[in-house]
């Protein structure tokens, strides 16, 4: 087979999580299946400096690198009203073209496999930036019915987008993510944990979350809970939050602001990728209080780290963590609170969660959904 992925989710400066989620799934695909080929394709004007050297571990794979002289912004929006043929930029000889990212554009060359995360768009329009939300309200429909087939992350999200679009109900198929373990395990030198704590200002007990600060993230619930959290209490762990701030965090800015964290909330913008493994490990607990996720990376990497998790019976995440993590209603305060004070106060469970999703951590890899996106592409070549 040869086969083209659309690179775009690898090409940016900081990826996001479906830009991880194609990563992962395509450096294990080529080392479960070296006798295919492979190429990736990309938008950028110019020689593509940076972007072309970010897809450079693939090009040192043997995949072939291919780019589309044209402005990859400027091409999503003219394509979404005029058929602009894809195959013009990427030419005709793939069997197989892939787009992780929801939209497939028109004229693709052979058979078309899109990758639609989450319904987030139709089930909580409120928290998706104006400019995504319009890209999927007049492209996505269109998008999945070009697609031979469709892939996503959870068996939630194939429920949640035969909810919004039964016609697609057949096209479905789930392919999980998985976990990075050269990436996350526990860090077993305190040493590195303690000097990488003191690197990011963090001097005592933490609970963390890590992500991006942007409403579905239900950040300002958990920010209310640990206030309750921490009344009445003489020594307690620091709150941080880590992650790039995204759109719509006024509120929860404020809100911080209102019940008088600056000393006891941390927030890191940014964390180095080589430093995230120790900031896991060293937390006394990961919480996750999203209120909807295609599938929820961030706790199943925390498990992986050996980390008690909190997260909530939202969306996939039950699916995801099943019974080895603590989870609540990510709408009660109070009931967030209540899971705090037991990580807090209870050292068994601690080791009982940690030990749990170890173990949890372990039935998501890269290499299994690796060879089911594989028996995609032989279905969809097959069809």
């Amino acid at each position: 087979m040869k086969i083209a992925f659309d690179a775009l989710p690898l090409i940016s400066e900081r990826m996001t999580g479906i830009g991880y989620c194609q990563a992962g799934q395509i450096q294990a695909l080529m080392a479960l299946h070296p006798e295919e080929q492979y190429i990736m394709q990309f938008f950028a004007t110019g020689d593509g400096g940076e972007k072309r050297q970010r897809l450079k571990k693939y090009e040192e794979a043997r995949a072939e690198i291919r780019q589309g002289r044209c402005s990859g912004y400027l091409y999503r929006l003219v394509s979404n009203f005029l058929p602009v043929p894809y195959c013009y930029f990427f030419g005709k000889d793939a069997d197989i073209t892939h787009f992780f990212n929801y939209i497939v554009p028109p004229a693709v060359q052979g058979k078309t496999i899109v990758t639609v995360h989450d319904m987030v768009y139709k089930a909580f329009p409120e928290t998706v930036r104006g400019r995504t939300r319009y890209m999927l309200e007049t492209g996505l429909k269109r998008s999945m019915k070009r697609a031979d087939l469709i892939v996503t992350d959870s068996e939630f999200s194939r429920s949640e987008i035969i909810k919004y679009f039964p016609e697609q109900a057949e096209k479905l198929r789930v392919v999980p993510c998985g976990v990075d373990r050269t990436r996350f395990h526990p860090e077993q030198n305190q040493n590195v944990i303690e000097e990488t704590k003191k690197r990011l200002g963090i001097n005592r007990d933490y609970f963390l979350y890590l992500g991006t600060l942007e409403p579905r993230k239900n950040l300002r619930r958990l920010v209310i809970a640990y206030d309750l959290f921490r009344k009445g209490k003489s020594e307690y762990p620091v709150l941080v939050l880590a992650g790039g701030k995204g759109w719509l965090n006024e509120e929860l800015m404020n809100t911080i602001n209102e019940l008088n964290l600056s000393e006891d909330l941390t927030i890191l913008s940014y964390v180095a990728e080589e430093d995230i493994r120790a900031l896991m490990s060293g937390a006394l607990a990961f919480v996750f209080p999203s209120i909807y996720e295609g599938f929820g990376m961030p706790p199943l990497e925390a498990m992986a780290c050996g980390v008690p998790v909190l997260t909530t019976d939202a969306a996939s995440l039950p699916e995801v963590v099943g019974d080895c993590a603590l989870i609540c209603d990510p709408y009660d305060p109070e009931q967030m609170t209540s899971c705090l004070e037991d990580l807090f106060y209870d050292s068994k469970l601690r080791r009982e969660l940690s030990e749990a999703g170890l173990k949890r951590a372990m039935l998501y890899s890269w290499e299994n959904a690796a060879a089911v996106l594989y028996d995609v592409y032989r279905e969809a070549l097959d069809g």
